[in-house]
């Protein structure tokens, strides 16, 4: 239902992944399925660093914050799309929308400067292996984990605020299967120069100054790994950051797949919602299996648990 010549808008409708009849049914068992997978293997990820000692560290802190985030992030939109797979009704409310996009802004934002926290730590570990403890205190990783938290919901915040403030009389039909800010600053019928002007500015700023510390980080990390002499000491420097190498190409490359693609008239509304899901839901479920399959302390704090929990159960 599209809304027009109205000054106030009091619902949005999502349009949702797809508008066949015959596919809703199969995306939404398929969409169970992986959220299913990332809230299981992040929630083992968080039980095996709460429950195993050696990891309490702050490697395995920052790792347990990605875990959150990555639980948190695709809980902001995937629980509405599998009712809207089931359903009819497609509205969310005005605040629902407003909410969803802060919240989803918020904790990507977050990941991004954690993400850039992350390969700061690893800079540490590679090029000052001896001074590390120093630096890197539980004391100062807690202090970047708040700014981090507090950079991703104050960027949030201000977004989101610009969004809502404008006017929208348009149309109601958010063309994807959330709210985000271009779907949503599209439906504005007043000026949306500094809602976007926001986004490329704050958010540039942001985005390319986390982006920048992670860059430089692991050239650093490169440059490092490549002066040790021995194969096995480059192969154990190397370990300790291939994880979070991995997490940072795949954050970083669907993200730029979702949004900073070139416009090309073939790209249909259909496609670009089914690619946007690279970044939301599939990303999220795939980082535990990243950490659980290369690193070796992850995978046996998991072995540990779960033969604590095989015990319990025959106990």
């Amino acid at each position: 239902m599209d809304v027009y010549n109205l000054t106030t808008v009091t619902q949005f409708i999502l349009i949702g992944l797809s508008d066949l009849p015959e596919v809703r049914y199969p995306l939404f068992v398929a969409f169970v399925i992986i959220y299913q997978i990332t809230l299981l293997g992040n929630g083992a990820i968080l039980l095996a660093i709460v429950t195993e000692r050696k990891l309490h560290t702050p490697m395995y802190y920052l790792l347990a914050n990605l875990s959150v985030l990555d639980i948190l992030c695709p809980s902001a939109t995937v629980p509405k799309m599998l009712k809207n797979l089931l359903t009819e009704d497609h509205s969310i409310s005005f605040v629902g929308c407003a909410l969803q996009l802060y919240f989803l802004v918020a904790l990507a934002g977050t990941e991004v400067f954690l993400l850039a926290v992350m390969a700061y730590d690893r800079y540490v570990a590679i090029c000052f292996p001896l001074r590390y403890s120093l630096i890197m205190t539980k004391v100062r990783c807690v202090q970047m984990l708040v700014g981090t938290w507090a950079a991703g919901f104050l960027n949030s915040f201000i977004h989101t605020m610009s969004t809502f403030s404008l006017t929208f009389c348009k149309s109601n039909r958010v063309n994807q299967y959330y709210c985000d800010i271009p779907p949503v600053v599209a439906l504005s019928c007043s000026s949306t120069y500094i809602a976007e002007m926001l986004v490329l500015v704050v958010g540039g700023i942001f985005g390319v100054g986390a982006f920048l510390i992670t860059l430089i980080s692991y050239i650093y990390i490169v440059s490092t790994i490549l002066k040790i002499q021995s194969v096995e000491g480059k192969r154990k420097a190397f370990s300790t950051c291939a994880s979070h190498l991995l997490v940072v190409f795949l954050f970083y490359g669907t993200a730029i797949f979702t949004y900073i693609r070139p416009f090309s008239s073939q790209h249909s509304p259909a496609r670009d919602r089914l690619i946007s899901m690279l970044y939301g839901v599939i990303t999220p479920m795939l980082n535990p299996i990243i950490y659980s399959l290369r690193n070796t302390e992850v995978k046996g704090a998991l072995r540990k648990v779960l033969h604590l929990q095989i015990y319990s159960q025959k106990a």
